[in-house]
């Protein structure tokens, strides 16, 4: 019985370092990814808000419609609309954001990026 609760407090002790370990090991490879990370979410933005602006503005559907085009692998990617300034905003959570404003003659215009 002893040496059950001390491998029990031992596996106990064990998990936070694990844990703290995994953590490290998760930023470091964000870390060092983090050019490609952010150049493919703002590509996926830019892509997402100017195809749903044509898809809503100039076809006419629904921005729920609209959802359905997104690609596979762009499931983080959400979108949202001003009607009054006929523009859709797409952003990938706390990386990257984009907006394509409709304009009459031009179609779906992306907003200037700033670096």
């Amino acid at each position: 019985m002893a040496k059950s609760a001390a491998r029990s407090t031992l596996k106990a002790r064990r998990w936070p370092w694990v844990l703290l370990l995994l953590v490290t090991v998760l930023a470091v490879a964000a870390w060092a990814y983090r050019a490609p990370i952010t150049g493919y979410a703002g590509a996926g933005t830019a892509y997402s808000a100017r195809v749903a602006c044509s898809c809503r503005f100039v076809a006419g559907r629904s921005l729920e419609d609209c959802k359905k085009d997104k690609l596979p692998g762009m499931e983080l990617v959400t979108l949202s609309e001003d009607e009054e300034a006929k523009s859709v905003t797409a952003r990938f959570p706390l990386i990257s954001a984009d907006t394509a404003t409709y304009r009459k003659g031009y179609g779906c215009v992306m907003e200037t990026w700033e670096d």
